[in-house]
């Protein structure tokens, strides 16, 4: 069979505090090498490189096919409010007028917006939600002569109209191997690789879109694949700290009790971070994941007032935040825990229990964020329509944020110092200090530094 040419262009540029190694293509890479032998697979990625390097990259190679991953949509930070749609459009606009290869869009921030974004890029296709086995399906199919139009998560258009095709099935254990031209570049300025464990998140919290982008259904990957994943990590690029990416960690205690103890088992001098949150977490988990090389956890906990949780739709209360926070100073891990001040259903009485509870919590970080994004799918999305916030014919591309009335905003940072905890605001600059230590040949998350 004659040899097809595929190139992957990671769109991210986004690097603050630190750049993020594209972990999706890597998985699409892996999966698809294995499978389709006779192509030639290769990456592009813009935060090592130029829209004029694209170019002369597209005219060098001449690609079949280009898979175009976007990450974000803006910076989700109230602040600044970045948008980062018109620089895709912007890389989509080089590869139409540089190339005839066929464009497909897929990534977290296409799975958010099929139908918005396909509409505003105009790919041939895309791909929403997990891309291994439809992009391959659909590959297959383009290769024998006519495109699949039945691919699970396929976005393609019909006359004038856009069709968004439902996804079923998924898959649960795909291998994974790093990019060696790029691994070297995130490791210098990010200090860390990114791997999942699990896929898919259970909860129902109202602003939340990693079940529109992964499913609510949790899938577990192989433990012993993922142990040798970070054997190859560490082996062949000296990596020895990575960050496990999955939308929440320990949603299933008795998974990640046999992925550390094999941890523990393959004595690799592997030290991690991940998402958690705090529920359903005993000192003896704790102590385990420590053993396993557990080093810092970013819960994510958003308010310290039983109310504001429930509007939320939290499945923990105060209580065992404080609780799991002091079994992580008993275990010796750092740990951080992320806000929302001001989402829904947020008072100025709510902010005040937040900001007295947090004096309960030692030896840590509070990350708030103002506002909560809104997005198109989620809970919150359906209480802006009811509001008049939003309109049903708003597409949300542009960031919306979801801001609670009456409340004051303006004295939130002084009354956040008042807890003598450290809060780190978004428009804090962050990312200098960061990148200093990482001069400095610091790795991991370093956000521990920030601490009181």
């Amino acid at each position: 069979m004659q040899g097809k040419k595929l190139l992957f262009v990671s769109a991210n540029r986004y690097a603050i505090p630190y750049p993020v190694y594209p972990l999706g293509i890597s998985y699409l890479v892996t999966y698809l090498r294995e499978r389709l032998p006779h192509y030639d697979i290769r990456v592009f990625d813009f935060n090592l490189n130029t829209p004029e390097t694209f170019r002369d990259y597209l005219r060098e190679f001449d690609p079949d096919y280009v898979g175009l991953s976007l990450r974000n949509v803006d910076d989700v930070n109230f602040y600044s409010q970045e948008s980062f749609i018109n620089g895709y459009k912007a890389i989509v606009d080089i590869v139409r007028e540089t190339s005839c290869a066929v464009l497909i869009t897929g990534g977290s921030a296409f799975s958010i917006y099929p139908s918005e974004l396909y509409a505003f890029f105009n790919p041939d296709y895309g791909i929403h939600g997990e891309g291994e086995e439809s992009l391959h399906r659909l590959l297959c199919s383009m290769d024998a002569g006519k495109a699949d139009l039945d691919t699970e998560g396929l976005v393609y258009r019909i006359g004038e109209e856009i069709a968004v095709n439902s996804r079923k099935s998924f898959i649960n254990t795909p291998d994974l191997d790093f990019d060696t031209g790029l691994i070297d570049f995130y490791w210098d300025k990010g200090g860390m690789v990114n791997v999942q464990t699990k896929r898919g998140c259970p909860y129902n919290c109202i602003y939340c879109t990693y079940p529109l982008i992964e499913g609510h259904k949790v899938r577990t990957l192989d433990p012993d694949k993922i142990v040798h994943t970070l054997r190859q990590l560490y082996e062949k690029h000296k990596i020895d700290y990575v960050f496990f990416t999955d939308s929440v960690f320990n949603i299933s205690n008795s998974f990640n009790v046999e992925l550390a103890k094999k941890m523990i088992a393959s004595g690799l001098p592997m030290h991690w971070g991940a998402y958690f949150s705090p529920h359903n977490l005993s000192l003896e988990h704790l102590k385990l994941f420590a053993e396993a090389g557990l080093t810092h956890i970013e819960f994510g906990t958003e308010s310290m007032s039983d109310s504001t949780l429930k509007k939320y739709g939290k499945h923990f209360d105060v209580d065992e935040v404080v609780r799991v926070s002091d079994y992580c100073n008993q275990a010796g891990i750092y740990f951080c825990h992320f806000m929302i001040i001001g989402g829904y259903g947020e008072t100025e009485e709510s902010i005040n229990e937040s900001f007295e509870n947090a004096k309960r919590i030692e030896n840590t970080v509070f990350f708030p964020f103002i506002g909560m994004r809104i997005y198109p799918g989620t809970e919150l999305h359906k209480i802006a329509l009811e509001q008049g916030i939003v309109q049903p014919s708003d597409k949300l591309l542009e960031p919306v944020y979801y801001i609670a009335p009456d409340i004051n905003y303006a004295t939130l940072k002084e009354r956040a110092d008042q807890t003598g905890r450290r809060w780190v605001f978004p428009d804090e600059d962050v990312a200098t200090v960061m990148n200093r230590m990482r001069k400095r040949k610091r790795k991991g998350s370093l956000w521990h530094h920030l601490k009181k």
